[in-house]
């Protein structure tokens, strides 16, 4: 029979600040066995990542405090802990040794200074008293594990100068190097490549096999549960709503919150008029229980859904206009070696004879991995990077020829949303300044008075409150965040927007509602989008058409959505598809 690594026993955890306590989990019970993969779901702020702190004992005190409940740890040598019982010092022998962790951003979680096999090899010679040689010799074996490529190169690399893909890798190696018992991965794939994202997932399986440690993982992606875990935990508001076999939760989840997370995610097979949202699926009675709104899923899916004979007729009409905007040859390229003459010998070719038309009222998406170019076609198209040859045109007019007049119409018409709200908006300014500055620069509105009620009217398009005006970016959720992004970019009365994969790092239900609130707004103002995204069921469902693009900086394939999915015809392309978490747990 498999033992049971860590037990979770009626844990609360809770947070106090003025005069106020809040109960981040509460109540929380569930195990995981030697071998055993634990996938634990839900939206931000559910718990989630709380639950697996308070295992490590990493809870800072104040303002945190496990309130209740045992977290029973058995170690390698078959003797049990209980982690809530035991002082700081004394679980540093147990933490990165029996029990290790792997964070959801890399970059913070790895030090700036130190160089990637330097971090790790510190790791090894504090709990396994090994060398600096022998630590070293270790270290470039994990970095063969998993699977980085040139170990010896990136041992001696920082941070900096790696890919979200590798830092991440180097974490793993990092987690593992000490042979834990048990690893909790808490977002570990989240913004990442879903080719990345899937070889991270296949890595992480191999591992557990080699080694029989237990896994925690914890997402907000059903859809990656369904590929790595065996029991899926699911947590709303801090409790545990459900838990079971993958298989049991996903061919019948009985919580109306486990079906809105199933079903919230862009389904490949159909074609939806709008993505459903949890709100849909459940509402919360007077006395606090939650309630469900549906007495048919398929009833309701099957009214959203749009035949491909609808979506033939509008695009039948929709390409009989003159395009809005067309790329000619786009090559973008920067310079990365020069001689002693300072003539530049070598360049990545980041963009590399790109062409394209964006047709009045489209989504044309642009998908491929990390490197492909398509953040800089976007960031070419509004002049963020300077093009190295090639055309533009913007209502026929090239916009690398326009006068200051009409490059100024140009910035108002064509605004950019960035994937990371959090770094697009000033700390230090409240949102509707920062909604309102850029209508003060091109002179919308009159009056500083008008321009606050505009900024107000927006707010409200977007599902923010009009109190929400003199608040700043920290006091916001993610999404939220995403949405002050999208309010400052429609005060500008813009026709053509360029999303910058402005949802990729979401939870999935909060993705929905901000793809749902696109499509609204493309509705409501006569937008036009180039949507850029690296998850290709996004972009399936957001968009008309599709670009992929290779790590080449060419285009792969370029046609309509449904047509490519269907016949990808290249192994890139093919890839992509492939590399897309699918819910399919059928035994």
């Amino acid at each position: 029979m498999p033992n049971k690594i860590l037990q979770i026993k009626n844990l609360t955890t809770e947070f106090t600040g003025d005069n106020s306590s809040l109960k981040a989990v509460d109540g929380v019970s569930f195990s995981i066995e030697e071998g055993e993969i634990v996938g634990v779901v839900g939206e931000s702020g559910s718990g989630k990542s709380v639950t697996s702190l308070s295992a490590m004992g990493l809870i800072p005190s104040p303002p945190g405090k496990i309130t209740q409940g045992e977290i029973l740890f058995t170690k390698w040598d078959g003797t049990t802990v209980d982690t809530t019982q035991r002082k700081a010092d004394s679980l540093r022998s147990i933490r990165g040794n029996e029990m290790s962790m792997i964070f959801q951003e890399p970059m913070t979680s790895l030090n700036p200074v130190f160089s990637c096999g330097d971090q790790v090899a510190e790791t090894i010679v504090l709990h396994q008293k090994l060398s600096g040689e022998e630590a070293k010799t270790k270290t470039l074996e994990l970095f063969k594990k998993v699977e980085l490529p040139r170990p010896d190169i990136i041992f001696d690399q920082y941070p900096h100068q790696l890919s979200g893909g590798q830092k991440q890798r180097v974490m793993i190696a990092m987690a593992i190097s000490c042979n834990p018992k048990l690893l909790i991965a808490d977002e570990p794939t989240t913004a990442l490549d879903v080719t990345v994202q899937k070889t991270i997932l296949e890595l992480l399986k191999n591992l557990q096999k080699e080694t029989k440690m237990g896994i925690l993982f914890i997402t907000h992606d059903l859809g990656v549960v369904a590929e790595l875990a065996h029991k899926v935990v699911v947590m709303y508001k801090g409790k545990i709503v459900e838990q079971g076999s993958v298989s049991d939760i996903f061919n019948n989840p009985k919580h109306p919150y486990t079906k809105g997370l199933i079903s919230c995610r862009p389904p490949l097979n159909v074609r939806y008029s709008k993505l459903p949202t949890v709100p849909d699926f459940m509402e919360t009675g007077e006395n606090g229980e939650i309630k469900s709104k549906l007495n048919s899923i398929s009833e309701y899916l099957s009214n959203i859904t749009v035949s491909k004979d609808i979506r033939k007729k509008a695009h039948e009409k929709l390409y009989l206009k003159s395009p809005l905007l067309s790329v000619y040859n786009l090559k973008t390229y920067f310079p990365i070696n020069k001689n002693f003459l300072g003539k530049t010998t070598s360049w990545v070719k980041a963009v590399d004879d790109v062409s394209f038309d964006v047709f009045p009222g489209e989504t044309l998406g642009l998908i491929g991995e990390s490197g492909c170019g398509k953040t800089t076609t976007g960031r070419s198209i509004v002049q963020l990077v300077p093009i190295s040859s090639g055309k533009i045109t913007y209502k026929g007019q090239d916009v690398y020829k326009m006068n200051k007049k009409e490059m100024s119409s140009f910035r108002k018409d064509v605004q950019i949303i960035f994937q990371d709200p959090y770094s697009s908006l000033n700390p230090r300014q409240t949102i509707g300044k920062s909604i309102v500055e850029p209508m003060e620069v091109h002179k919308l509105y009159a009056t500083d008075k008008e321009r606050k009620q505009q900024a107000l009217k927006i707010l409200t398009k977007v599902g923010l409150k009009e109190s929400d005006f003199n608040k700043y970016p920290h006091q916001f959720s993610g999404g939220q965040r995403q949405r002050v992004c999208i309010a400052r970019t429609l005060a500008m009365e813009p026709k053509f927007i360029i999303c910058d994969e402005s949802v990729s790092a979401l939870d999935v239900s909060v993705q929905a509602q901000v793809l749902n609130l696109l499509n609204d707004l493309k509705k409501d103002f006569g937008l036009t989008y180039i949507f850029i995204s690296h998850d290709l069921s996004v972009i399936k469902y957001m968009c008309d058409r599709m670009v992929v693009m290779n790590k080449r900086g060419k285009i792969e394939r370029y046609g309509e959505c449904d047509e490519i999915y269907e016949d990808p015809q290249t192994e890139y392309t093919k890839s992509l598809i492939d590399a897309i978490p699918k819910i399919n747990t059928a035994e």
